[in-house]
């Protein structure tokens, strides 16, 4: 069936001719301008695209989140085939209205579960109150209904994680205790806005497994928002690709993925790591579009494939491979950890001995030679954050040694370790959080070399921090901008041009683009390889992401549960793999394999979405 042939039957969400504009000083912002699409019963569809192309807006405005006294009023219609109510326009209903139906027969997955359930409150309080709210049943009653979707969403300990607050349970339980608030009225229709952003593989595997299951067994229809191509491949029917504001292309994920028409989408497809080939540079969407100032779109070689692009970036890798060996036989190493270790105390007797530890790192013990990128990585948890922060003292270790450029710097005192700061930096997961809001991001990068007495004058330092911002593909006049004026990926490439500011010999970057959308990552990748060949540092890159890692990385060491469990160089790594969790790990990747995404398209009876 053509999606055109859509009966009463068959759709459940119809968004024709959406439009959802906001006033702002520069003018109007068409955050959502003119989006037509259909979802059908029990089908997902995925929506994928930038941060700024319109996901999440789309999403708010078909829950009724859009606040109307701060935006246009809204045009277009969003038909909803409501089971009890037949087909109703969600753009009529008044706010109480919509309250009937938000939580009920259409519900939400938040992005953020941290900001998004209620700190005060016992995670199974949150969820009892929600079925409190839209179903008629005891209070009892609702407390065992939260206790069976704990158990659902494969929670454990359920009784206990009813008792917990938010802030004491991993992302990974949080998420699940937001499809079990999602799921407690039994929806027909899910939103779910980036569920698996910055989860570990393996816990975002689960999710999605879970996720599958949950629709499946209640013939529950998706709309599954997300800028990972991998994750969409994994859940996705079909599939809408948005950019600013506007859909670009849309149709069944096998179409879309073998034979992506629009250069946006062509773009996207491209710039993600991939593991089964070495890239020199990642594409970026920029090399297959440009956009003038009115917003046209032109293709720049429109014969050009996502194929062609990957392979005219192909490396041949052995050669590099063998000069990195030969350098590790040849130099000394800069940065030589000695059975380091570092535990937190868990619990004091009444003198105050500790009782408990967390073994965060254990006895680890690795080298880091000159001009060398480290990829460290696995699960949260696993020690890898711990070990970044250890070796640059910003945790204390609790036994083991440092050494770096032959200096043992494990015990070393303040004033010294302050020398040293200017030769090892680190940047930082959320660079929001890591810059001060009240500080211009010229005045971020000027500080630490005002501290350090880099530099003679104020004024050689502002042209060194306008060259830097040059550097990173930043513009000189936004010196005297604040953080909250640029986007994710602009804040990152501050924090790259801060840490740059001393001229490092050393850099730990933790998870500084585990948050950020595909094509920002590939050009904040493809940055911090051109930066480590200009500026002659060294790099330990910690990540989940071990497609991420094993593009940027010449070596690659695996953590788990605070110990190294396997090390190598990065295609030893993934394509042989020794322990059991590295498998995991590479296991849980989401690939784009079109053969395997029409086998299971066809074994789950929907072979017809590759017709």
């Amino acid at each position: 069936m053509s999606r055109k042939q859509l009966t009463e039957e068959n759709f459940l969400l119809d968004v024709r001719d959406l439009k959802t504009y906001f006033p702002s000083e520069q003018g109007i912002v068409k955050a959502v301008d003119d989006v037509s699409f259909t979802l059908r019963r029990g089908e997902t569809v995925g929506i994928v695209g930038e941060s700024g192309s319109g996901k999440s807006v789309t999403a708010l405005s078909i829950m009724g989140l859009i606040n109307r006294k701060h935006s246009l009023p809204m045009q277009g219609n969003i038909f909803f085939n409501s089971p009890s109510k037949g087909i109703i326009d969600l753009t009529h209903l008044t706010p109480k209205e919509f309250q009937n139906e938000r939580g009920n027969e259409i519900s939400m997955i938040f992005q953020e579960p941290m900001t998004s359930l209620n700190p005060v409150f016992t995670c199974g309080d949150q969820i009892r109150e929600t079925i409190l709210a839209h179903r008629k049943v005891s209070r009892q009653q609702a407390h065992e209904l939260t206790l069976e979707l704990f158990e659902k969403v494969q929670l454990p300990r359920p009784k206990d994680i009813y008792n917990s607050y938010p802030h004491q349970i991993s992302g990974g339980q949080k998420q699940r205790v937001m499809i079990a608030m999602a799921m407690c009225c039994n929806p027909s229709l899910m939103i779910a806005d980036e569920p698996t952003t910055a989860l570990d593989v393996t816990v975002q595997a689960r999710i999605l497994d879970l996720m599958r299951n949950l629709r499946d067994e209640n013939n529950m229809s998706m709309l599954f928002i997300t800028h990972d191509l991998g994750v969409v491949a994994e859940i996705a029917d079909y599939i809408i690709v948005m950019y600013r504001g506007k859909i670009v292309e849309q149709g069944p994920i096998f179409d879309i993925f073998s034979n992506p028409q629009h250069p946006y989408t062509k773009g996207l497809l491209a710039c993600r790591p991939r593991l089964d080939i070495k890239l020199k540079v990642l594409p970026v969407v920029s090399d297959f579009m440009t956009v003038n100032e009115n917003g046209i779109i032109t293709e720049r070689d429109k014969n050009i494939s996502v194929v062609d692009a990957l392979i005219d970036n192909i490396q041949i890798d052995e050669e590099l491979r063998e000069k990195n060996r030969l350098k590790r036989v040849d130099t000394q190493p800069q940065l030589v950890i000695k059975n380091l270790k570092t535990y937190f105390t868990n619990k004091r007797n009444f003198l105050g001995k500790p009782l408990d530890f967390t073994k965060a790192v254990d006895d680890v013990s690795f080298e880091v030679y000159p001009g060398e990128t480290i990829g460290l990585v696995g699960e949260s948890g696993c020690g890898k954050t711990t070990l970044g922060r250890s070796i640059l003292r910003l945790v204390e270790p609790t036994a083991g040694q440092i050494i770096f450029e032959g200096e043992d710097i494990t015990h070393i005192k303040h004033e010294r370790l302050r020398e040293l700061r200017k030769d090892m930096q680190i940047i930082f997961q959320d660079p929001y959080s890591s810059l001060n809001p009240r500080m211009t991001i010229g005045e971020a990068i000027i500080e630490p070399m005002r501290v350090n007495d880099v530099l003679e004058s104020d004024y050689q330092r502002v042209k060194k921090a306008i060259e830097l911002l040059e550097r990173v593909n930043l513009h000189g006049n936004h010196f005297n901008r604040y953080p909250h004026e640029f986007s994710g990926g602009q804040r990152q490439r501050i924090c790259i041009a801060r840490a740059l500011a001393l001229s490092p010999k050393f850099i730990v970057c933790d998870e500084s683009v585990s948050a950020l959308d595909v094509s920002v990552q590939a050009q904040v990748l493809n940055l911090l390889n051109e930066l480590k060949e200009e500026f002659k540092f060294t790099n330990i890159f910690i990540s989940h992401d071990l497609s991420v890692v094993k593009f940027i990385s010449d070596r690659i060491i695996v953590m788990n549960k605070g110990k190294i469990v396997e090390e190598g160089d990065g295609e030893d790594v993934y394509n042989h793999p020794q322990s059991d969790y590295t498998q995991t790990l590479i296991s849980s990747i989401p690939q784009i394999d079109f053969d395997a995404l029409r086998k299971k398209r066809t074994s789950s009876n929907k072979g017809e979405l590759f017709q």
